[in-house]
């Protein structure tokens, strides 16, 4: 009985911490701005072989704001978002069906270059995973194999710009020449960040960047989302219902491989339609 009182009461604090956040203008201004479509979901369908993982997926993705895909554990909400950048073409046996238009264009076409795609829709992982190279080779790699850079003066600006907008140049300046995986948990995730940010993408997408990272590093983490939706487009997946309400604008979401409810995320966490969501967000369900 113990056990059950004090989940129903860290369950409570849970959505009294994400209502607070999602209705705090302060806090969340973009969430009073309506932003233009970036991209656009219609009855997006996945299978594994038989399995099917995602069922008749519809959204509309707004540009220069945060949206936060929610749910629990095996819902879809990362399948989902690795249809954005085509990351499930790597996956055998993966079939993805229906329409995903990124500016307007179909992302699934078979003459679009998915090489490209990739660069104009970055991905920041669960874990951090830095490459076995330099700081700055790290953030270099992709400039270099996209041609971004006519010489090293122009690879320097683009290495020391994203290291800037990742919030990260000021700590690792003088080891630039050190190796990525010598930084700490919260570093590497920013280090990625910034690798993401140096091919200049128009959409980032992070699945769950924070869920290895301690308090101090996923405050700075939040902190920098909040500051690179100015120029980006950011979709992020968390299990946190106070990290949803505190980043993002928009929040959607999923449950057993449907998309059960999406909209302005204050909307969400204070006054959801569907009682699925309401069932998740006060802990009944998930």
């Amino acid at each position: 009985m113990d056990m059950l009182a004090g989940k129903v009461k860290m369950t409570t604090q849970t959505l009294d911490a994400a209502m607070d956040a999602a209705m705090n203008p302060a806090a969340n201004p973009a969430a009073l701005i309506e932003h233009p479509i970036r991209l656009t979901a219609r009855d997006v369908t996945v299978h594994y072989g038989a399995k099917q993982a995602l069922h008749g997926i519809s959204i509309d993705i707004p540009d220069r704001a945060v949206t936060a895909f929610i749910g629990p554990s095996g819902c879809g909400k990362s399948t989902f978002l690795r249809c954005i950048n085509r990351m499930n073409d790597t996956i055998e046996g993966a079939k993805v069906g229906g329409r995903i238009e990124l500016d307007g264009e179909d992302i699934y076409a078979p003459d679009l270059d998915v090489v490209e795609l990739r660069a104009r829709v970055g991905m920041v992982f669960q874990k951090p995973n830095p490459f076995p190279k330099s700081i700055y080779d790290n953030v270099a790699y992709g400039p270099r194999i996209h041609g971004l850079a006519r010489n090293k003066t122009d690879l320097d600006e683009i290495v020391v710009n994203s290291l800037r907008k990742a919030g990260l140049f000021e700590e690792v300046k003088d080891r630039l020449a050190e190796p990525g995986t010598g930084l700490s948990g919260g570093q590497q995730q920013r280090l990625c960040i910034a690798r993401a940010i140096a091919v200049g993408p128009e959409v980032i997408l992070m699945d769950e960047p924070c869920s290895a990272l301690d308090p101090i590093a996923t405050a700075i983490i939040e902190e920098l989302i909040d500051e690179l939706r100015t120029n980006y487009t950011i979709v992020i997946v968390t299990h946190s219902m106070q990290q949803a309400a505190r980043v993002s604008q928009k929040t959607a979401f999923f449950h057993l491989g449907n998309l059960i409810e999406k909209g302005d995320t204050e909307d969400i966490f204070t006054n959801p339609v569907n009682k699925q969501t309401q069932d998740y967000i006060m802990g009944r369900i998930g």
